[in-house]
């Protein structure tokens, strides 16, 4: 039987011609999808999705004069329609996971944070009054060394004695009871 009449018989609804037109085409579209997407299943719902459409649209085989040009396009198509959904399916996975792991770093960031404000306040309340004094008018309220000097009736070599000793005291306390990359902000930060 030749191509011809296999078209004409599955256009009439001939299933043992279509199961015969399926084993004749199914591996050749199955390896040309396979070969593009690298994916057996994918593969195989291509191969499955091109044969249902030419069993659904059986009766327009008729018309088709290059019968094969015809199926390997349609393979080709659905090939591509395969892909785009992949990539699309590739990309939203993406950018959940760089979601996910902005919301990760945020979260930790946050509880650093926390950790090491509540580490750095207890060694600020451990400073002798002169001490928290000029800490906290030069490094909390941005006073200049001037300013805390005239604010705390001292001289400014004395805010300047004070802030140097607290500093020192801050740092040993907090790298007394924090881990090495709480350390290590504390020194980029100038503890």
């Amino acid at each position: 039987m030749n191509k011809n009449d296999l078209l004409k018989l599955v256009s009439q609804g001939d299933r043992a011609a279509f199961e015969r037109l399926f084993n004749s085409y199914s591996n050749k579209i199955y390896s040309i999808a396979f070969e593009l997407t690298e994916s057996s299943t994918i593969s195989e719902e291509i191969v499955q999705d091109v044969f249902l459409k030419i069993w659904l649209k059986r009766d327009t085989l008729g018309g088709v004069e290059h019968f094969e040009a015809y199926l390997f396009t349609m393979a080709r198509n659905y090939v591509f329609t395969a892909l785009k959904r992949l990539a699309r399916k590739e990309s939203v996975e993406k950018n959940a996971m760089q979601r996910a792991l902005l919301f990760y770093n945020d979260t930790e960031n946050k509880v650093f944070e926390k950790d090491y404000e509540k580490i750095l306040q207890a060694a600020v309340d451990r400073l002798p009054l002169q001490q928290r004094q000029v800490y906290n008018l030069i490094k909390v309220e941005g006073y200049k060394r001037e300013e805390a000097a005239a604010a705390l009736e001292l001289s400014p070599e004395t805010v300047k004695t004070h802030l140097a000793k607290a500093m020192q005291a801050i740092r040993a306390y907090c790298l007394a009871r924090i881990g090495t990359s709480i350390a290590l902000l504390l020194l980029i930060r100038g503890y």
